[in-house]
């Protein structure tokens, strides 16, 4: 009996421990500020996938000429993705559809881009969307930026 409650304290101390580190992780990436909530789907085929596979949840962070983006479930403080301010082309805006609705956030807006030929989808609130644009736009002279 003894042993089953030391077992299950245990395992209810590692939930609580891991559960604080996730969020120290995300105050650690938040600190430097200029962060937000941002889905992302890598590798996109031409044609819009509305079945809301491949979303991956996570936070952006603008850095300098680029965002650095993090998986909100990770341990990692290492960004899972380095996008560069001159690399990005903005070909597409939709509004998700179908499944992907449930896959996203309520109030996401997904932004189609190209990243170095890697067709990729984001999808993040208007407010941030139009940070995300502005900042695209913000480049320094002689940079060539593609905003549909």
């Amino acid at each position: 009996m003894f042993l089953a409650l030391w077992v299950g304290g245990l395992v209810v101390a590692l939930v609580l421990v891991g559960l604080f580190v996730f969020g120290l992780r995300r105050r650690l990436i938040q600190r430097s500020g200029g962060t937000f909530d941002c889905s992302l789907r890598w590798n996109v085929p031409g044609e819009p996938d509305v079945s809301g596979k491949g979303w991956v949840y996570g936070v952006a962070r603008y850095s300098g000429d680029r965002i650095d983006w993090f998986r909100v479930f990770s341990y990692s403080l290492r960004p899972r993705r380095v996008l560069e301010r001159a690399s990005i082309e903005v070909i597409a805006r939709r509004m998700p559809e179908g499944e992907e609705e449930l896959a996203l956030l309520s109030d996401a807006v997904v932004l189609g881009c190209l990243h170095r030929g890697t067709r990729l989808e984001l999808a993040m609130s208007e407010d941030a969307l139009t940070g995300f644009l502005a900042w695209l736009e913000a480049a320094p002279p002689g940079q060539r930026v593609n905003v549909a």
